[in-house]
């Protein structure tokens, strides 16, 4: 199914036996160029026509090519609350050959479409970056093809780049199970853990990394200036008070915060690029017992290294 046609999709049914559930397959072509309007309101009309028969299967699975930009993904259920009202964005899984990925880490020859500063001299951002950046979850496959040491290897280059994503290890792409493994992961409608510290050395990538960023209780109307200093980072690339490198401008892929209250209220952040949310957490410190947990922002993208993003934030609060 193209998101240029106007026609509901036909839903495949794979042969099954009576015992085993029903498969059903559609093809979808994924926009991998920036979404414009036209092609959003045409990926949520497909999506869409899907939901029309969601009695024939429990999830969608959209499988991308190796040039997809999961990052053009995420606003067709963010933007339209229609769809998001029927569906929910489950998570990113990116799937990485062990015996491969540094080496397409440094290829030139995937340079990402638009990454023109590249001359030889600036950090190189791939095709491998860009989706390794976005994931919630990084499946290593063929870790029986490498030495332990390459494998350990290829696990801190990713960490170094997302310090955020679960990281499994397979052969021959055989997992343990589906549920909590590749589904029903709640990604984009659950902050659990983000204490990245010591999970990943920005040194190991001069690309893209992540960085953690120490938030205090804040007063309910600081809100508003949290909201704006991100805004200005996403929406703009700046992060105030702070100097970009001219050679690598900051381009966040990926947001995930929670900011806690002195009054007990805890907001959650999730952001994919230009896109993101503010919303309450399902239960408020003040209704349970449990320790006070720490208010933290964690930001993966380019050209973050260098930059004292906990000090703009703190100099945006001060100046409330």
């Amino acid at each position: 199914m193209n998101f240029d046609e106007e026609v509901p999709p036909e839903l495949v049914e794979t042969e099954t036996s009576p015992q085993e559930e029903k498969l059903v397959k559609v093809p979808i072509t994924i926009v991998t160029g920036k979404l414009t309007a036209l092609t959003m309101d045409s990926g949520v009309n497909a999506i869409e026509s899907l939901m029309e028969k969601k009695g024939a299967f429990d999830y969608i699975l959209l499988e991308t090519t190796g040039l997809a930009d999961p990052g053009n993904l995420a606003p067709l259920f963010w933007v339209d609350d229609g769809l998001g009202s029927t569906i929910y964005l489950d998570g990113i899984v990116t799937l990485v050959d062990a015996k491969n990925i540094l080496r397409s880490l440094d290829d030139p020859s995937g340079k990402v479409e638009g990454h023109e500063d590249h001359d030889g001299h600036g950090p190189l951002m791939t095709t491998a970056h860009v989706q390794i950046s976005h994931a919630d979850v990084i499946v290593i496959n063929k870790s029986d093809l490498v030495e332990p040491t390459e494998l350990e290897d290829v696990k801190a280059r990713i960490r170094a780049i997302n310090g955020l994503a679960k990281i499994h290890t397979t052969k021959q792409s055989v997992v343990p199970q589906l549920e909590g493994f590749l589904l029903d992961l709640h990604a984009y409608d659950q902050v659990e853990v983000l204490d990245t510290a010591g999970k990943g050395h920005s040194h190991l990538d001069p690309t893209i990394s992540t960085v953690t960023v120490d938030v205090p209780p804040l007063a309910p109307e600081q809100l508003d200036q949290v909201d704006r200093w991100l805004r200005s980072i996403l929406w703009e690339g700046e992060v105030p008070g702070e100097a970009a490198s001219p050679t690598a401008p900051v381009e966040i892929h990926r947001l995930k915060a929670r900011l806690v209250f002195k009054n007990g209220d805890v907001k959650m952040v999730q952001g994919v690029r230009e896109v993101f949310e503010i919303f309450d957490a399902e239960q408020s410190l003040s209704q349970n017992d449990s320790p006070q947990p720490a208010g933290k922002i964690v930001l993966i993208g380019r050209g973050v290294q260098g930059l004292n993003f906990e000090r703009s934030l703190l100099n945006a609060l001060q100046n409330s």
